[in-house]
């Protein structure tokens, strides 16, 4: 996820491609940058990632295996090798096909008209990622911001995000309700109707299904999902769906419009009750808001607002 106020460094000014020259790699450049790093291209189907968020573990490595063991419709990270150079990691991994899907809306206004491109491109992604088992070991991830794996001391993922959305509700709340009315209540709303929610098979989540992290052949067929680990776990993939229907177009002037479009579609092609979506992109916004600054200075917490301001289960308006 890119987030518009968040500091990227001047791309003339970065010292990692020479430094990677003198480890061997001459000729590296960079190709994109992301929440967990920035990736440089390295030839010979090879990139390197220097990591400025939290670094991968082994358990990451896991859930890179689980995923591919089942064979997706498209490919996903591999990690080659890990290093470490001056206290800072360094991932060495596969370069995966394709280019992205289109650019980050923090960055390029999106047109009103959804491509049946996208559309079809989403629905094949979601399908995908639906289609890979939950595995004990994206059980055990944290998601950003938190300092407990998801899922300890849970056995279903509803309420397993819901003690997500009481700890995130927990840090920083009181800044948040600032800007959404009745904050308390919402959280409550929110968390009551995640308990209802029904116990369904666990699939792969990547949580993070921004156009960046997708890529497509020149046909626009997705080929590659990449950049896991922000909010990767196993759960209902209703979830990702309701996540992408409201990331996808997070800034731009119709993302209003995008996010209910996509949210009906998704209902309508993945069989998904459409109160199950609101409900989880009320969670999202609950358990993010806070992960990247809270000021007027940052573009999320501001979104995540929004987000609330306008989801019927956190403010009971009636949910079709």
């Amino acid at each position: 996820m890119e987030i518009p106020s968040r500091s990227q460094s001047d791309p003339s000014a970065d010292p990692w491609p020479g430094r990677l020259a003198e480890l061997g790699h001459p000729g590296a450049r960079r190709i994109g940058a992301g929440v967990e790093g920035v990736v440089y291209a390295l030839g010979d189907g090879r990139v390197a990632k220097v990591w400025t968020g939290r670094p991968p573990t082994e358990l990451t490595r896991q859930v890179y295996t689980d995923i591919a063991r089942h064979q997706p419709p498209f490919a996903t990270p591999e990690i080659l090798e890990v290093q470490e150079h001056e206290g800072v990691v360094v991932t060495y991994e596969r370069e995966l096909p394709g280019v992205p899907m289109r650019g980050d809306s923090a960055h390029e206004v999106f047109e009103r008209e959804l491509s049946a491109r996208h559309r079809n491109g989403l629905l094949a992604v979601l399908r995908g990622l639906a289609s890979v088992p939950g595995s004990d070991a994206m059980r055990r991830l944290t998601v950003q911001g938190d300092n407990r794996p998801l899922w300890q001391g849970h056995d279903r993922f509803p309420d397993a995000l819901a003690a997500l959305v009481s700890r995130a509700a927990a840090r920083h709340g009181t800044s948040l309700a600032m800007h959404v009315a009745d904050f308390e209540a919402g959280v409550e709303r929110t968390l009551n109707a995640l308990a209802l929610l029904p116990d369904v098979p666990v699939t792969a989540i990547h949580g993070d299904l921004v156009p960046p992290n997708i890529h497509v052949d020149a046909a626009g067929r997705p080929v590659a999902v990449l950049d896991f680990g922000f909010y990767t776990t196993a759960g209902d993939p209703a979830f990702e769906a309701a996540v992408t229907a409201a990331i996808w177009d997070m800034y731009g002037p119709y993302a209003q419009e995008h996010t209910a479009e996509l949210t009906q579609l998704f209902a309508q092609e993945l069989g998904y009750a459409p109160a199950t979506l609101t409900v989880y992109q009320a969670a999202y916004a609950l358990t993010t808001y806070d992960l990247f600054g809270m000021g007027d200075n940052d573009g999320h917490f501001p979104w995540c607002a929004e987000q609330l301001r306008r989801n019927s289960v956190f403010t009971r308006a009636n949910v079709s």
